[in-house]
């Protein structure tokens, strides 16, 4: 114990410099040059070509707008079974989304709703009440249905020798037998174009950019479509380019139920070759799950009010089917700066000692001749004041 106590003080007294052993070995020359070799093309091929590491970054930062352009007709979609023109007021519902907008491409319409007591739908879960009226509670809601009931169970209007829980709510309720149009009511909107306008700024280094080309005229640009082989600097784009660019198969495959595509919208500039060079790239993807089994598709439910002309508060109730855009914009410029490319120099030259490591694994423990490179190695040196510790003391006293 007494000797461990001196070893271990001894540490303190004791200081390790370096020894350079020149050894000539083709095996252990090899594994060096090699290892060099490696570490030095990472850092210039890797650290700061691929990865740009001479220059400093910025993300990027800015707003989208969005403008639609498109009338359509649809026929045979409400019970009137009248003709209708929809225009971007009525398709694009809500008016305005931050960074979205919904398009309509189907629709399932109810007219003429006005309040009033009548049987609810026998497609509403809880509303058939054929084989148990007691389920028709009074003042209790039909949560996925339409209204209040009312107690009484009567006959359905709709199906054959069914009985339906009565609701005070808009009637007549929305008849679960209406059938998806397909091809979808408004498959025209394939055709629709929309005008995407983005401002993006790089704050670090002050630039300000567009996606609107200054090299064209108002004329010119007003009648491109973005096209991704032949105009990807065109800020119109058809909706079925859009629905194309998601690798969806064909635009009513996702206008008949309806979806959800990102639009993404990537800046990646290098400024060191101007910034007259920093333009966008432009790509499609689907987000939701076209085969889902619980509500496929995207659909939602408005309604327009009206009096008529008894002054009845009445309403027109849509079921609409339609494509969600969503737009996401992402982005970094480059620029060089002396500092990066310092740091990325001197933390590869530090790796360079990697290198040294290994080999001294491979020579001190790995070859045959490794006790003669471990007596070459390590030596010791004992200096006039060395410590003794307690190990003289103790052999004196053995003596």
């Amino acid at each position: 114990m007494v000797a461990f106590i001196g070893k271990v003080i001894g540490v303190f007294f004791e200081y390790d410099t370096p020894r350079i052993v020149h050894i000539k070995s083709k095996k252990v020359g090899f594994i060096n040059r090699f290892l060099q070799l490696c570490i030095i093309g990472y850092i210039i091929g890797y650290a700061i070509i691929f990865q740009k590491g001479y220059q400093e970054f910025d993300n990027v930062q800015g707003a989208i707008t969005t403008k639609l352009k498109g009338v359509a007709e649809t026929k045979n979609v409400s019970s009137s079974n009248s003709s209708r023109i929809w225009d971007v007021n009525d398709y694009v519902v809500p008016p305005q989304e931050n960074l979205a907008f919904f398009v309509t491409t189907n629709l399932i319409v109810t007219d003429g709703q006005q309040m009033g007591v009548c049987d609810e739908d026998g497609k509403v879960a809880g509303a058939n009440c054929t084989l148990d009226a007691s389920i028709c509670l009074p003042g209790e809601p039909l949560l996925t249905g339409d209204g209040y009931m009312t107690g009484a169970c009567v006959e359905s209007d709709r199906y054959n020798n069914t009985k339906v829980c009565e609701v005070v709510a808009w009637c007549p309720t929305e008849d679960g037998r209406k059938q998806l149009p397909n091809p979808p009511a408004l498959a025209i909107a394939e055709k629709f174009t929309v005008f995407i306008k983005n401002n993006i700024e790089f704050p670090k280094f002050g630039v300000k950019r567009r996606n609107i080309p200054s090299n064209r005229d108002v004329s010119a640009l007003a009648n491109c479509r973005y096209d991704p082989n032949t105009d990807t600097q065109c800020p119109i784009f058809q909706l079925k380019t859009i629905v194309s660019g998601a690798d969806i198969e064909s635009f009513n495959a996702i206008a008949v139920k309806g979806g959800v595509i990102q639009i993404l919208i990537s800046w990646n500039c290098n400024l060191d070759h101007g910034a007259e060079n920093c333009l966008p790239e432009y790509s499609f993807r689907r987000l939701d799950e076209e085969n889902d089994v619980l509500s496929p598709g995207y659909n939602f439910r408005f309604s327009r009010y009206y009096k008529d002309e008894n002054g009845t508060d009445t309403r027109t109730l849509f079921k609409a089917y339609g494509i969600k855009f969503i737009l996401t914009l992402q982005g970094r410029a480059g620029k060089f700066s002396i500092v990066p490319l310092v740091l990325n120099i001197g933390s590869g030259l530090a790796l360079l000692s990697v290198a040294t490591i290994i080999c001294d694994i491979v020579v001190l423990y790995v070859l045959k001749s490794r006790a003669l490179y471990k007596e070459k190695k390590y030596l010791e040196v004992v200096g006039d004041d060395a410590y003794e510790g307690f190990s003289n003391e103790h052999n004196g006293n053995e003596g």
